[in-house]
């Protein structure tokens, strides 16, 4: 997610296009238990597993909810609770988008952003915390924000590296001092704790290919995944989310690399997954990982539009696909899977 809905009046999304090719999921045995995608409507997808829970959350806008299910494919059915409601004014009273749930040090902690009912352009990282076991119950409380003073500007798309007994903090904003729409890039940092940052801020990626600057250059939505062997890849989110042609781009952290270190990092020159005209994916993009029931496969969750020119808004669903390593540990997404189609649910549900 960037802009959201602040800019979608504001900018008018390009368009380029795609070979189409066979989609990479089979079709599975009329005997097995299947679904379809998309799962339900929604944006900016994100889910933790717990004890055989999966805990999902997606942008609501005006409050965060937590489902809670054991079958991701039955997401649409699972119960829902809304565990924070914004103060009416202030900081962190508008436009709560994309949360995302951890559980760290032995507590639950979820990291959102929020801007300001006065201020345009004001999106901060928030932080809750709960002591309770299950995240749905217990209180939830507010930590305040999660930013270095070292590059305290707009702010969003949380996620959490956990890497050699150490936790970072990966996000998408503006570099110090823009304080209009320009670009968006990814920055990381090392947390003393699960609501504060310490040392230096490092950038990691800045929107500099064409595909990455349709509509205006985005790296948005930072996603740590690890392959089997225990390498750390970055998944992110590019070009402006209102065009069909947001996609997903990757970051490479080398073997024994230091994640503060930008140079251990490489980025893939092509996008890894992009739209399916086919497949009614348009905008594929703000995705997260998941296994499934079983550990025996690795699932993509994403969001896209069904059709054309559908922007970045409340038309956009989410889907869900599994997804392989290459023999040399590259994660390899394929192409989506169009609407309708059957796919075989989550090994092990």
């Amino acid at each position: 997610m960037n802009l959201r809905y602040l800019v979608l009046v504001l900018w008018i999304g390009f368009s380029c296009g795609k070979d189409n090719s066979t989609p990479v999921t089979p079709p599975p045995a009329p005997s097995e238990a299947t679904f379809r995608n998309p799962i339900q409507n929604g944006a900016d997808p994100f889910v933790y597993r717990k004890d055989g829970q999966y805990y999902y959350m997606q942008t609501v806008g005006n409050r965060v909810d937590l489902w809670r299910t054991e079958k991701m494919s039955e997401l649409n059915s699972a119960r829902r609770t809304t565990i924070f409601t914004p103060p009416a004014t202030g900081a962190n009273s508008r436009n709560l988008w994309a949360p995302e749930i951890y559980f760290l040090n032995g507590k639950w902690y979820v990291y959102y952003t929020a801007g300001s009912d006065t201020e345009e352009y004001s999106q901060r990282t928030w932080v809750l915390e709960n002591a309770s076991a299950d995240p749905t119950q217990g209180t939830w409380t507010q930590k305040g924000r999660l930013f270095n003073a070292e590059n305290d500007n707009y702010a969003l798309d949380g996620n959490i590296l956990e890497h050699n007994g150490s936790l970072y903090f990966l996000w998408s904003g503006w570099p110090k001092g823009v304080n209009k729409v320009e670009r968006q890039e990814i920055y990381i940092s090392k947390m003393e704790n699960p609501w504060t940052l310490t040392g230096k801020t490092t950038l990691l990626t800045t929107p500099e290919l064409n595909w990455e600057r349709n509509g205006f250059g985005v790296n948005e939505g930072p996603q740590v995944l690890k392959n089997p062997q225990g390498r750390v890849f970055m998944i992110y989110s590019a070009s402006y989310c209102g065009t069909d042609d947001y996609a997903l781009g990757m970051l490479s952290l080398r073997e024994g690399g230091d994640p503060l270190n930008a140079a251990d990092w490489t980025k893939t020159q092509q996008p890894v997954f992009t739209k399916s005209p086919s497949a009614n994916a348009f905008g594929p993009g703000h995705n997260c990982f998941f296994q499934s029931p079983n550990g025996s496969e690795n699932w993509l969750l994403y969001h896209a539009n069904t059709n054309t020119g559908e922007g970045c808004g409340e038309k956009r669903n989410i889907r869900m696909q599994p997804f392989t390593f290459t023999s040399s540990g590259l994660p390899q997404f394929g192409e989506p899977v169009a609407t309708g189609r059957l796919i075989a649910v989550p090994a092990g549900e």
